[in-house]
Order: C-alpha cells, then structure tokens, then sequence
C-alpha cells in the first residue's frame, strides 16, 4: 500500500499475525475524519479461527470511519453478481459482509475466469 506524503494517516495494524492485513487510517486535516483503507491477502488454506479474527477487524473498522478494503481473497466460488456461495466458508464471508455494509465493487475476472482481487466499500 502507498499513501502520498501530503496525506496525514496512521498505521493501525493488529498484532494478531493470523490475518495478513495491512490497515491504514487517512485522516482529513479540516475534519480530522477520515478513512481507513485496508490491503489483505486471504491464503486459499486459511482456517476458521483466521477467518473470525478478519470478520471482528472488518465489523470493529466499518462501524467506525469509510472503509476502503481491496486485497485477494481467495474465493473463486462466490457469486458476486448475486452474492452468493456454496461453501459454508464463502457464505460466512458474504454475511459478514452483509452485516457490515460493505459492498464489493469489481466487475471483471482478475484470475484464471475469478474474482479473486476484490474491492469493498461502506460508503458511496
């Protein structure tokens, strides 16, 4: 992730080291505001316990500020047209994110046909 020097941000990181995430608050200098952008890389091979410590960040952030969430996920099975799934795992991920507000915001296949390389909003 790059943040131009003229932007005031804050690197807030978890130190939990299951979850490959970068997080990043950019704050507004009038309103002291801001958004949180956020970088993840989901392994094809992460667990559970993984996953519900991604899903408390992702719920803990979005309450908060406008989230900006890009990174490769990993679930080639989901339906993002229709935001659907067959396995239990992708569905968790799409009530997440159903709770949360966020939506996703690529179109186009990024690998092998997939929508691996996602982008999520809270906010238009």
């Amino acid at each position: 992730m790059y943040v131009r020097e003229c932007f005031d941000y804050l690197n807030v990181n978890d130190s939990d080291d299951r979850v490959e995430c970068l997080w990043v608050r950019i704050r507004e200098q009038a309103t002291k505001a801001g958004i949180m952008a956020a970088v993840c890389y989901r392994p094809p091979s992460q667990d559970k316990v993984a996953d519900k410590v991604l899903y408390k960040q992702l719920g803990e952030v979005s309450q908060l500020l406008a989230l900006v969430l890009m990174g490769d996920f990993n679930l080639p099975e989901v339906c993002w047209k229709y935001n659907r799934a067959e396995r239990k795992q992708s569905r968790r991920l799409l009530e997440c994110l159903e709770r949360n507000f966020l939506t996703q915001l690529m179109g186009e296949p990024t690998g092998e046909g997939a929508l691996l390389d996602l982008l999520f909003v809270n906010r238009e």
